[in-house]
């Protein structure tokens, strides 16, 4: 049998590329999750070249694995996709050992000595991680995917707490508002990277965003302190991106009543379940804060590190 066929993806290839990821998917979760807008924005990253940063492996006309690189530090710290079907195994190999050299070579661009590589994969991923582990990768951090149902009969707009008004944003300058409260509000979060406007915009995808299911909280006393983005153009569920509160306004009920807000906005519009993803190390006690709020866990998302000199 002939090796697997790598070669550079191209736009074009976003069906094949979406219909493999929902296939991993049932295999990883138990059902489709993958939209092919997704796979275009990623295909479209301002930060990937596809002719360099991409690869699409196709056995027999047919799509097996699929890689993108992309980086947003400008230093060490590169990101990769990286799936591959569980009976295609070193093929992945091959793919992977592509991305770890382009990696390199992307970072010593940027200056640095090495590359730092993060990969996410589900906790039963289809890929074999003893060949990770082989190639020195290792785990850092884990993720929760978490779910909650809806029922617009119970999920109503909430009472904001004493002295807090919420508003959607409307405008240009709500826009920049909520990158510059993102931007405060993430800093110390693991994997955060600072990012200007313009690759803001690009990173949430604002061309394909509902900005009227994005919020910002303001209190009488500090101002605007804190938001909530979320995005209805997942077919499996409402997505909740994140959520922020600026740490000098933590403790009063902002980030609950955010999440009830979105809650209520989702179930009026028909969606009977919302989603979103947690750091289960995350210092600020969101994991405690959404479980309250009904919140379970879908799947589990571990995070991969390699250090390639």
């Amino acid at each position: 049998m002939s090796p697997a066929f790598l070669r550079p993806a191209t736009l074009d290839d976003a069906p094949a590329i979406t219909a493999l990821l929902n296939e991993i998917d049932r295999i990883e979760i138990g059902r489709p999750e993958t939209d092919q807008h997704t796979v275009e924005a990623d295909l479209k990253h301002p930060e990937t070249d596809l002719r360099r940063d991409s690869w699409v492996a196709v056995d027999d006309d047919r799509l097996v694995a699929y890689g993108l690189l992309w980086d947003e530090s400008g230093g060490e710290r590169v990101d990769i996709d990286h799936y591959v079907l569980p009976d295609h195994q070193q093929t992945g190999l091959r793919l992977l050992a592509a991305m770890e050299t382009r990696a390199l070579a992307k970072a010593r661009d940027n200056g640095a000595e090495r590359a730092v590589v993060h990969l996410h994969l589900n906790v039963r991923p289809t890929t074999d991680t003893a060949l990770l582990a082989a190639r020195g990768w290792s785990t850092v951090r884990r993720h929760h995917v978490l779910h909650r149902p809806l029922d617009p009969a119970k999920d109503l707009p909430p009472e904001p707490p004493a002295g807090v008004r919420v508003r959607a944003c409307a405008t240009e300058a709500d826009r920049v508002r909520v990158h510059e409260l993102y931007q405060a509000t993430f800093a110390d979060h693991f994997d955060f990277q600072p990012r200007d406007y313009r690759r803001w915009l690009s990173d949430v995808d604002a061309e394909g965003l509902d900005w009227s299911l994005v919020w910002i909280a303001r209190t009488d006393d500090l101002g605007d302190a804190g938001f909530l983005l979320a995005r209805n153009d997942r077919e499996a569920m409402g997505w909740i991106r994140s959520v922020g509160v600026l740490r000098e306004a933590r403790g009063r009920g902002l980030g609950g009543f955010l999440l009830r807000h979105a809650f209520a906005g989702f179930a009026a519009r028909g969606r009977d379940t919302v989603g979103l993803g947690v750091d289960t190390a995350n210092a600020t006690g969101a994991p405690r804060l959404y479980g309250s709020h009904g919140m379970t866990v879908h799947y589990a998302v571990d995070t991969w590190e390699a250090v390639i000199a």
